[in-house]
């Protein structure tokens, strides 16, 4: 069956920030015969590709003058099941609150403190997304790809996917060369709790521990401190929270004692992102149609008609502010187009 191609069509509806740009092609697939066929298709082969899923993670600042196309592809299932764990299959175009809450619902453990983190199953692990003390390394077992240029399936393991903070092989090294099609995670039957979190133990306020329990501490802890993207224009969390030396830790929290902190690994401390913008007067503050939240200065907003070089160039406002005065270097988490 051919695709059915789109020719300038807005991607306005297609990401979560709601900015109105147009793309000169636009397709969806459901499986990954439909995506062979059309990376397949000479009349593609010349000009650019992108791979959209959820458009959570996503800053289109332009015009995409080439083919998007939307990952449609859908499935959840069981193909092992041991003593301990079950192996599930799920396809790269499921949206990944969706299968927390399949999870959730079959008792199935290790994705529940990633609940509502918007987007589809396939960008979780290009971006290894994480929230509350996990990981989608924690749980992932495979990747199932398609090599655009070799139009062949591929497998990656868990070491294979090089995971690092919000990072992964799929950001650097096979960049644009690989699409996922498919995840497969590796749950727990037993569940192994991470409530080291102070918001999550105060919501669980000493109920007994479940799966559910966390999940709908997660939820209600998001839905208060971040916008729904239905409501206003958002992509969640725009910067990375910076990984910075010890040394650097130590003479900050001298000037700052309160500022608050997480060790990492190698003598290194994370800060958080949102904690430094805040200290620069950004929290709240609106710059004609784009702005920070007033609730979490993570998170950059489009209020209506703001465009998305108006929202990167308020980025790079807010990265030169923490620069001069923490001597931080923020990093996006937003892919930026």
């Amino acid at each position: 069956m051919t695709a059915i191609v789109h020719e300038n069509l807005s991607l306005k509806p297609y990401n979560t920030f709601s900015i109105d740009v147009a793309t000169r092609y636009f397709t969806a697939v459901n499986s990954v015969n439909a995506l062979q066929n059309i990376l397949s298709d000479e009349q593609w082969k010349t000009i650019p590709c992108f791979i959209l899923g959820g458009g959570s993670n996503i800053l289109f600042t332009r015009n995409f003058e080439g083919l998007v196309i939307h990952n449609q592809i859908l499935g959840i299932e069981k193909i092992d099941e041991t003593t301990d764990h079950v192996y599930l299959k799920i396809g790269a175009g499921e949206n990944w609150h969706q299968l927390v809450l399949y999870c959730v619902e079959n008792h199935y453990a290790g994705i529940e403190n990633l609940s509502l983190i918007p987007g589809t199953v396939g960008a979780a692990p290009i971006q290894n997304i994480g929230a509350y003390g996990v990981e989608l390394k924690d749980v992932l077992h495979e990747v199932h790809t398609l090599d655009i240029e070799k139009n062949i399936s591929c497998v990656f393991n868990n070491a294979d996917c090089q995971f690092g903070y919000r990072d992964s092989i799929f950001k650097n090294t096979l960049k644009n060369k690989h699409i996922v099609t498919n995840v497969v995670l590796r749950l727990n039957k037993n569940p192994v709790f991470h409530v080291e979190y102070g918001a999550i133990k105060e919501k669980l306020n000493g109920a007994p521990l479940s799966i559910r329990a966390i999940s709908d501490a997660v939820i209600h802890i998001r839905q208060e401190k971040l916008p729904d993207p239905k409501v206003i224009g958002n992509a969640g969390s725009f910067f990375k929270n910076p990984i910075v030396p010890e040394k650097l830790f130590l003479s900050l929290q001298e000037k700052y004692p309160k500022m608050p902190y997480f060790r990492e690994e190698n003598d290194c401390v994370k800060i958080p992102a949102g904690w430094l913008i805040e200290q620069c007067g950004f929290k709240g503050k609106r710059f004609g149609d784009v702005g920070v939240h007033a609730h979490q200065a993570l998170v950059l907003v489009n209020y209506g008609d703001g465009t998305g070089r108006e929202i990167k160039s308020l980025s790079e406002i807010i990265q030169k502010a923490v620069s001069e005065k923490f001597n931080i270097a923020l990093s996006t988490e937003v892919n930026i187009l």
